[in-house]
């Protein structure tokens, strides 16, 4: 079916998913919103973040999209059960690895990075409480990571040494596999790369969520059938020529980034003047 599928996150850091959807499913038209203007979403109230989920998957609803991918961590364990009662199409969220670090841990002890907002959620104290007879799982909130992907500062000294702050503890208490729960930090794996080096195996969740992707759409029968290089569209709700450049470069081809004025009365995209009103899918 030639209809595209829904992105978003708060900010660039699902752009790391919708890297691993173009590469699992290279023939898929792919809407991806970032809502920069509220970014980012692990600062926000719950409230604000269900909302704004609400508010994007109705407008990508009304674009036609025949899945939605909740690429944000924080974004997924606020708001997705909502999101999955709001629509009928597929619903496809992320969650922190920690299971496939859990059954390949050889010290017992594992160790995930992510937002205070999604560390301190029901949804995932309920996964770690799955796993946590298996294995230890310490906990790290790393507060700046969304910043400096924001930025784009990936690979200056101030990022090695906020990374090393963050990673270092994890690593002393004998963590053999570091779990990325936020899809921001994805675009700092050469850093931590750099700081575990063979002391630990970094866990990311992109290809995971795009083989679910793929096996919703296959169930459906809704997979593109034609054999081409599926387009890319990028909104943000605080578009700028800065923006477009960060995307740009974290997507890797320029790419053109539309302003979208996303309120919840009246969602309306600058470049092509369609005005929608809020609705259910």
């Amino acid at each position: 079916m030639n209809r595209p599928v829904g992105i978003f996150d708060s900010g660039v850091g699902g752009i790391s998913i919708a890297l691993g959807v173009r590469k699992i499913l290279p023939s898929e038209d792919l809407l991806y919103v970032a809502d920069q203007e509220f970014s980012p979403y692990g600062s926000k109230s719950n409230t604000i973040v269900e909302a704004r989920a609400e508010i994007i998957t109705t407008f990508l609803s009304q674009q036609g999209c025949k899945a939605i991918v909740v690429a944000c961590n924080t974004a997924t364990v606020n708001s997705i059960n909502r999101l999955r009662t709001m629509c009928s199409i597929p619903i496809v969220g992320v969650e922190p690895g920690i299971k496939p670090a859990a059954l390949q841990s050889n010290t017992g002890i594992i160790g995930v990075l992510a937002t205070e907002k999604t560390l301190s959620s029901e949804s995932f104290q309920a996964l770690r409480s799955q796993f946590s007879a298996a294995v230890n799982i310490e906990i790290q909130a790393c507060p700046r990571f969304v910043e400096l992907v924001e930025k784009n500062n990936l690979n200056s000294v101030e990022t090695l040494k906020i990374a090393e702050d963050y990673v270092l503890p994890l690593i002393a208490k004998g963590a053999d596999h570091i779990v990325l729960g936020c899809t921001h930090y994805s675009f700092l794996t050469p850093v931590i790369e750099q700081i575990v080096g063979d002391k630990a195996t970094i866990i990311d969740t992109a290809i995971p969520v795009s083989l679910e992707l793929k096996r919703q759409l296959s169930r459906r029968d809704l997979l593109n059938p034609q054999d081409r290089q599926g387009l890319t569209k990028f909104w943000s709700s605080k578009a700028s020529e800065q923006a477009s450049e960060k995307i740009s470069q974290l997507w890797g081809n320029k790419v053109v980034v539309a302003d979208l004025n996303l309120h919840k009365d009246k969602t309306v995209s600058k470049s092509n003047h369609i005005s929608l009103k809020q609705r259910d899918c």
